[in-house]
């Protein structure tokens, strides 16, 4: 009973370092979701970056946390990040979009979760900057709305760069947009098919999501 009494006493009974780890917790999660609510939702569209976004950041958030945020341990935590990012982006065409808003989100995280010698009014102010930064970018950056969308295109006699304009004429005849550049991808002669990344204007700026599919599908045998 000695023995678990003191482990209850020493470990559990910390309450100011459990109302510290909470609130920090709970500012830095409300921080990226508002960040990923309203500056990258309402034009990404991507529920699965949404999810990736806010698990991440409080997986990073936590790790710098919880190991003090010395150098090395920050090192080993971004390592991790490193390691993932590796691992699972490697096989998927992230847009660099998402991948700004990614490796920002992981940085906004470890200002928060380190424990380096800051005041209150120094993280507000900190996080107030890049809040602020996001939303300048957001609005007054991209003067030009511009959207992007993948198309499996069907005539590939238009593919050649002597006749982009006339491929640039049938996009926008059959989507009903005015096409801004067309980027040709993979093509499947046996099929006479190919796969297209289409910019277009958005003039009311509510730019669509990029669509998942990147490669032609495999026929089935």
């Amino acid at each position: 009973m000695t023995f678990f009494s003191d482990l209850f006493q020493h470990n559990f009974c910390d309450l100011e370092g459990l109302v510290e780890m909470s609130t920090r917790f709970i500012f830095n999660l409300l921080i990226v979701w508002g960040i990923v609510h309203f500056f990258y939702y309402p034009k990404g569209r991507r529920r699965d970056y949404y999810f990736t976004f806010l698990l991440l950041s409080v997986s990073i958030f936590m790790l710098i946390y919880l190991m003090d945020g010395s150098n090395l341990q920050i090192g080993a935590a971004l390592g991790l990040f490193a390691v993932f990012g590796i691992i699972r982006y490697r096989t998927e065409s992230v847009p660099i979009r998402e991948m700004t808003y990614l490796f920002f989100l992981v940085a906004l995280s470890v200002l928060n979760g380190t424990k380096a010698d800051l005041s209150l009014v120094e993280r507000l102010i900190a996080n107030a900057l890049l809040v602020a930064t996001v939303w300048v970018s957001e609005n007054y950056l991209l003067v030009s709305k511009v959207g992007c969308k993948f198309v499996r295109y069907d005539n590939i006699d238009l593919i050649v760069p002597e006749r982009y304009s006339e491929l640039k004429a049938d996009l926008e005849k059959r989507l009903g947009l005015e096409i801004v550049r067309v980027e040709v991808g993979a093509v499947d002669f046996l099929t006479d098919m190919t796969m297209l990344r289409v910019y277009y204007k958005d003039p009311v700026g509510a730019i669509k999501p990029v669509d998942r599919m990147i490669k032609l599908p495999k026929e089935e045998v």
